[in-house]
């Protein structure tokens, strides 16, 4: 294939990608072949981040494979945050924690990879998957499929409807990936995939350049941890972490709101939290993650709330739109603003605005950002600053298919803010049961 017609290859993938059906959910976008996405790969070896690498060799677990490398996306952590440790965890922690087999999730990473058009998440989902033989076995058959396991083709299907939209899973859907999987076996798919939505979301927006020692591994190994086994009961057991992480959980929030009432929402443990407990340690990882993160984020809180309100629109989540909104009450946002952002951005500063539309492109389609989509954050935020609203984004990507594709309840608080922000009954009318 020569240069220009490779080029092309791509533009259409790219324009292929930001397609929406009338209703405002994904459309049924084709997936970027492997190897197609094997090419743009060995491009992207030479492309420029969008913001400074850290040199950095000294994070334990950097690699999740345990190279001794340090992959891009936690030297960008460990310039720009003072989390990078704690996304190294969170990493391992998604792969190789839960019940759920590392190489089911790692080609869940490879599905959202296709789905996206990222060749960034490609790269690192297949090296993971060629270092065992299962993972090796699946790429193999990874365009028939015609050897891989029902459990299996399950869950990367999951991850494909999901990612496309936070109410892609139907009940039928939900119901056959029920027959597999228990209660916290589908927390930890949901995790999953809500993970990648946001690790994808981190390294296209920062056009992250693809490591050439990824690429050419040509013999990666798993790391040394404790084999993992299925578990034999039909049923979710309650683990000895999980009345642990309650307390914790619950400890956490009294803290935040007797040091900064008005930055908490006033509901003690969120329905979201609960249901991440099912994991305890992919919700304690995530929880670390979160809190590290936070701590030195130059962009305040009202941005912040701008940004996942914006982010929950588009994706059209109940639970988190009534979250942003109960968020933005008490941080004291006028009725008036808030009537006005339900209906386009015209209430909205030029700060605002800049954070809020960026977010919702890197929402739609993470491999649609540009550099002058990212110069234009940078200007108004700094280089740091730009980065946290891509977290920021990422976080409600997150979080939108955790908690409207679990169907997850608003709290009564929430519903209670909302309805005397938009009227009587609204919260039934505004947030339909999705088809």
């Amino acid at each position: 294939m020569t240069a220009k017609l490779f080029t092309f290859a791509i533009l259409i993938i790219s324009l292929t990608g930001v397609i929406r059906s009338q209703d405002g959910s994904a459309d049924k976008r084709p997936l970027t072949p492997i190897n197609l996405l094997e090419r743009t790969a060995r491009v992207r070896t030479t492309a420029n981040a969008r913001v400074q690498l850290a040199d950095v060799q000294d994070i334990k677990n950097a690699d999740v494979l345990r190279s001794g490398n340090v992959p891009n996306y936690i030297r960008a952590m460990r310039q720009h945050t003072k989390a990078a440790s704690q996304y190294a965890d969170l990493v391992q922690t998604v792969l190789f924690g839960g019940t759920v087999s590392p190489e089911t999730k790692m080609a869940m990473g490879l599905r959202i990879a296709q789905t996206y058009n990222s060749p960034y998440l490609y790269a690192q989902a297949n090296r993971w998957m060629r270092a065992s033989r299962s993972g090796r076995e699946m790429l193999a058959d990874w365009v028939n499929r015609a050897a891989q396991p029902a459990a299996e083709k399950l869950a990367v299907d999951y991850a494909e409807r999901l990612t496309k939209d936070i109410h892609g899973v139907t009940d039928t859907d939900f119901a056959a990936v029920r027959s597999v999987y228990n209660d916290a076996q589908i927390v930890e798919l949901t995790m999953t995939v809500c993970f990648f939505n946001h690790f994808v979301r981190l390294a296209e927006g920062l056009n992250l350049p693809v490591e050439t020692w990824v690429l050419d591994d040509k013999s990666p190994k798993m790391p040394e941890i404790e084999a993992f086994a299925n578990p034999k009961a039909r049923i979710a057991l309650v683990s000895d972490k999980e009345p642990d992480a309650g307390t914790s959980a619950l400890a956490a929030v009294k803290q935040a709101e007797a040091q900064a009432p008005q930055n908490g929402l006033g509901i003690g443990i969120a329905n979201s939290q609960r249901a991440m407990m099912r994991v305890p340690d992919f919700q304690a990882a995530w929880r670390n993650f979160g809190s590290q993160n936070r701590q030195s984020w130059s962009i305040d809180r009202n941005i912040q709330l701008q940004i996942s309100f914006a982010v929950s629109m588009a994706n059209g989540c109940r639970y988190c739109t009534l979250h942003q909104v109960l968020g933005l009450r008490r941080l004291g946002v006028d009725t008036k603003k808030l009537l006005s952002m339900k209906k386009d951005d015209s209430a909205l500063t030029p700060r605002e605005l800049a954070a809020v539309v960026f977010a919702r492109k890197l929402t739609v389609d993470p491999a649609s950002i540009s550099d002058n989509d990212f110069a234009g954050v940078k200007k108004e935020f700094g280089e740091g600053g730009a980065v946290e609203v891509i977290l920021q984004t990422g976080n409600f990507a997150f979080m939108n298919r955790f908690t409207d594709g679990l169907r997850l309840p608003s709290e009564d608080e929430a519903v209670k803010t909302y309805q005397e922000v938009y009227g009587d009954n609204t919260y039934k009318t505004d947030w339909k049961k999705p088809k």
